[in-house]
């Protein structure tokens, strides 16, 4: 029986030897027998590396890995951030955040300043002395672990 802890030493050790920029998402051991490893990059994840790293796991976790369906991939566009590294790929992008309230809200991701970040958004808001609204850019600042979730948001424009 393989252990996470182990999944991800070999992970790790793999992302030190092929230096191509990728980090480690996620890796998710199933009740159902199954290993799901994410990993992710600024530029995009090729499924040639995927493959890569499927190869470099079972040989060196050889007969521990071979009673799992092992799942090599990126952690999916559209898909909730898991780590850090994702919010800082993202920056200046839009994203959509999910509060702990239940309030969504959709802005382009400013900063990121670990363990808060901050988005950019429309709001309207009426000038003094005016009768109508503007929309004007606000900053709101978020903490990671105090929000539902947090994902790029998809632009077919």
């Amino acid at each position: 029986m393989v252990e996470r802890q182990r999944v991800i030493e070999v992970v790790e050790e793999w992302l030190a030897i092929v230096n191509k920029d990728y980090f480690l998402v996620d890796v998710v051991m199933g009740d159902n027998g199954s290993i799901t490893v994410e990993i992710d990059h600024s530029d995009g994840v090729w499924i040639e590396d995927c493959a890569e790293l499927s190869r470099f796991l079972q040989d060196r976790l050889g007969d521990d890995v071979s009673d799992y369906d092992l799942e090599v991939g990126s952690a999916g566009i559209g898909q909730p951030f898991k780590v850090e590294r994702q919010y800082v790929n993202h920056i200046g992008k839009d994203v959509e955040v999910l509060t702990e309230d239940g309030k969504k809200v959709k802005g382009m991701l400013k900063a990121v300043d670990y363990p808060s970040f901050t988005v950019t958004v429309k709001e309207k808001v009426v000038p003094e002395g005016k009768k109508r609204p503007v929309l004007v850019d606000v900053d709101k600042t978020f903490q990671m672990d105090k929000v539902k979730y947090t994902k790029y948001l998809i632009s077919f424009k």
